[in-house]
């Protein structure tokens, strides 16, 4: 029976024992064997592997698909215009030689992000030096990109890594350059203002004195012609009291006393006061004494 329990102890102790030296690696994983934190192998081909049981061999395993880091808040960058920035970057990177990864954090990936983190963070800070805020913002965004996607590539080949893709998530201005542009932008749209106003009252005032000029213009051209039109008026009238005055000059003495006449008493209250031997009165008192020639009777 003792025997028996003790064919079983050491048949659960060799399973346990074959358990530990067996290992699957998934299609998404590098596993590296290693024994007291050297590397022994580096198997990357799925499916049933073999090892010696711990402690004399251990396996871990190294995420072989494309990850990410992404800045937990935006970085402060001082451009070359001495103007803080804040940015906002993500890497896309993998692991491509698993033993210098191992060798170089211990499998850790915290470790392996932090250390990339500060590569990227070193690059933007080399680069965005060099550049102005609108160069890094909008002129020369996609030159600082690459810039630093080349430096970071050439540093995360060192510790096993390959840098597939950086980004600048987001670049703003802090607080104080917001309210510097903000007062630029609020000046300058002060300015267009002032010089539209001030190009508008010039052209009102343009059009004005064309206006008026054009209505000085007119008026005289009319009074012009008014006066060509009264002057040959006149020149018809008196034509007419020429002929009149020819033909019968005493009528026309006559029809112009009895003008002066209806003129001088328009009003009732009206009074003149006039010697009555006067020229005036002459048709008051004679009507006929007016002809020319005529003999008074006896």
């Amino acid at each position: 029976m003792n025997k028996f329990i003790s064919s079983l102890i050491a048949l659960a102790i060799a399973g346990v024992v074959f358990y530990s030296t067996i290992f699957v690696v998934d299609q998404r994983s590098h596993a590296i064997v290693f024994a007291l934190g050297e590397v022994k192998a580096v198997i990357s081909e799925p499916g049933l592997h073999f090892k010696l049981p711990p402690p004399f061999q251990n396996v871990m395993f190294l995420d072989k698909r494309i990850l990410t880091i992404e800045s937990p808040e935006a970085d402060r960058f001082i451009t070359a215009e001495k103007k803080n920035i804040l940015v906002d970057t993500y890497v896309k990177w993998h692991i491509t030689e698993p033993k210098l990864y191992f060798v170089s954090f211990g499998g850790e990936e915290g470790r392996a992000r932090d250390r990339l983190s500060q590569i990227v963070k070193a690059a933007l800070n080399e680069e965005i030096t060099k550049r102005s805020v609108r160069d890094v913002i909008s002129g020369e965004r996609d030159k600082v990109m690459q810039a630093i996607r080349k430096k970071v590539t050439d540093e995360a080949k060192q510790i096993g890594v390959e840098i597939v893709d950086v980004r600048l998530q987001r670049v703003d201005y802090v607080e104080q350059i917001n309210n510097s542009v903000y007062e630029r932008m609020k000046a300058e749209r002060s300015r267009v203002a002032n010089e539209l106003r001030s190009t508008g009252f010039a052209d009102s005032e343009k059009i004005r004195a064309d206006a008026d000029r054009q209505r000085i213009v007119i008026l005289a051209e009319a009074y012009k012609e008014a006066q060509t039109i009264s002057g040959a008026g006149d020149a018809e009238a008196a034509k007419i009291y020429s002929q009149a005055f020819s033909q019968n000059a005493e009528f026309y003495k006559f029809y112009r006393s009895l003008e002066a006449y209806r003129a001088s008493f328009k009003s009732k209250s009206d009074m003149m006061v006039v010697d009555q031997n006067s020229e005036f009165f002459k048709y008051f008192k004679a009507p006929g004494a007016g002809s020319a020639g005529a003999a008074p009777k006896k």
